[in-house]
């Protein structure tokens, strides 16, 4: 038996696609059946059934997959540990706070529209991508799966992650936060039970919105990075008068965040709130984010005595790098945030939501005021523009190579970013779509332009032109 994959399914990160047109319950199956053979082939075959935690969102499809997924899973010859509909961080919680549990498997659309889903995994502690993922095509398409029959038992551990996400809070007065008042917003995605559970138990006064999970997303989209998703929860922080605002994806390992006076605080300027309060006790570490993020971001990292790593767009690049070098704190634009320093090193926007609340009480001020504080910088948000497939790369590359010939100070971790007295430019390639990523950073209208038009005269030197930007 052999099970050929659509071939835009298997990503770089993850794997996705639309239900009922490129995935379904076949592909779960061989998923399953193809991550257990992998995975007791790395154990090696004669060792005991090795344990895999298996989630899922609320997504309508989810169950359905799910399904499937446990019995590719089993018939390989793995056990199973079914934890039930949460978000995307509890998965990675049962999986990294259980001895007994070698592997995770989350089934998630994360942001996408409703009728998209997929799948998030890790293997032995470590995220599963890249040359993982196009090895279960390898194998789905020679049919070389080991066989197996596991057992399946099913847990429930909502109220022991809510108990961990609490752990934030410790070393913080909480008597001190009896005022604080707070707005969630959980997008009608899978954080919404625990978001919740955890609101109950937190200090001060929250405000909900939208905990009950929809996979039809009937308010609005849970992509917290896209501004106009973000303006119901603008709208209850005024209406309220609250401190802050914080807001989920679907799946519940992204935050977006707004202050008192309704002011995004975007990826990297919650990176600097967490890498101040970090900072604060582990001087000299070393803090890494991803090549979108503000030239802001890295200085206030170096002036408060940590060291700036700039790296790869990509929770399971961030991830495995963060392993690498032992960082204690990582983040993305995109929302990702990763604590290591008391927490597991993964992506978990609820324990986000937490440890926004304890910075601010550590350094002994408010949200708006550590918002206030940043320096006002101009810059663009993600352009992204359709490029054909077989060009985005070697588009890049021939952009690194003139910019490498000039006098430009560039960086090429991930695309190319160009600094100049104007601030800095990026172009790089997606890895999940046939499109290129363009960014810029300046403190006036008059440097963003010039730099534009650099990324414009690039983009035109290689046959391209930066036409309507498109979505995720």
């Amino acid at each position: 038996m052999t099970h050929t994959f659509d071939p835009t399914v298997l990503r770089e990160y993850d794997i996705r696609g639309i239900i009922g047109e490129t995935l379904g319950a076949d592909d779960a199956r061989a998923i399953g059946r193809g991550f257990g053979t992998l995975l007791r082939r790395d154990l090696g075959e004669g060792e005991d059934a090795p344990m895999v935690a298996v989630g899922y969102d609320g997504r309508v499809s989810s169950p359905m997959l799910e399904h499937a997924l446990v019995e590719g899973l089993t018939s390989s010859g793995c056990n199973v540990r079914r934890i039930g509909m949460g978000p995307t961080p509890m998965l990675y919680y049962a999986e990294a706070s259980a001895e007994d549990v070698q592997g995770g498997i989350q089934i998630t659309g994360s942001h996408n529209p409703a009728n998209y889903n997929g799948f998030k995994m890790v293997f032995r502690g470590r995220p599963f991508f890249g040359a993982d993922i196009a090895r279960l095509g390898e194998l789905g398409t020679g049919g070389d799966w080991l066989d197996g029959a596991g057992r399946v038992e099913s847990v429930d551990i909502l109220e022991e992650y809510v108990e961990r996400l609490l752990a934030a809070l410790a070393g913080v007065d909480t008597a001190s936060l009896a005022s604080l008042k707070v707005g969630w917003d959980a997008g009608n995605g899978a954080a919404g039970p625990a978001l919740e559970l955890l609101a109950q138990r937190l200090p001060g006064e929250h405000h909900l919105l939208f905990t009950d999970v929809d996979g039809n997303f009937p308010n609005h989209h849970p992509d917290p990075t896209v501004e106009a998703n973000l303006a119901d929860l603008a709208k209850l922080v005024a209406e309220k008068n609250l401190d802050f605002g914080v807001a989920f994806d679907g799946d519940g390992d992204r935050i977006g965040a707004i202050d008192g006076e309704g002011r995004i605080i975007w990826g990297d300027q919650l990176l600097m709130i967490y890498a101040e309060d970090l900072l604060g006790r582990l001087p000299s570490a070393t803090i890494i984010a991803d090549v979108k993020a503000s030239r802001a971001l890295f200085e206030a990292v170096e002036r408060h005595g940590g060291k700036p790593l700039m790296w790869k767009t990509g929770h399971s690049l961030i991830k495995s790098k963060m392993k690498e070098i032992s960082s204690p704190l990582a983040g993305e634009m995109s929302g990702h945030v990763f604590f290591a320093d008391d927490y597991y090193g993964f992506d978990d926007a609820l324990y986000a939501g937490v440890r926004l609340i304890a910075a601010a009480a550590r350094l002994g001020k408010s949200v708006t005021q550590l918002r206030g504080d940043m320096p006002a910088m101009l810059n663009t948000p993600e352009l992204r523009f359709q490029v054909d497939e077989s060009r985005k790369f070697a588009a890049i590359g021939e952009i690194a190579d003139r910019i490498a010939a000039s006098d430009a100070v560039a960086d090429t971790t991930d695309g190319v970013r160009v600094t100049t007295d104007d601030g800095w430019w990026l172009l790089r390639a997606s890895n999940t779509q046939d499109v290129l990523v363009a960014r810029a950073e300046s403190d006036s209208e008059a440097g963003l332009e010039r730099l534009l038009r650099q990324i414009d005269e690039q983009l035109a030197l290689s046959g391209l032109e930066r036409g309507e930007s498109v979505g995720h």
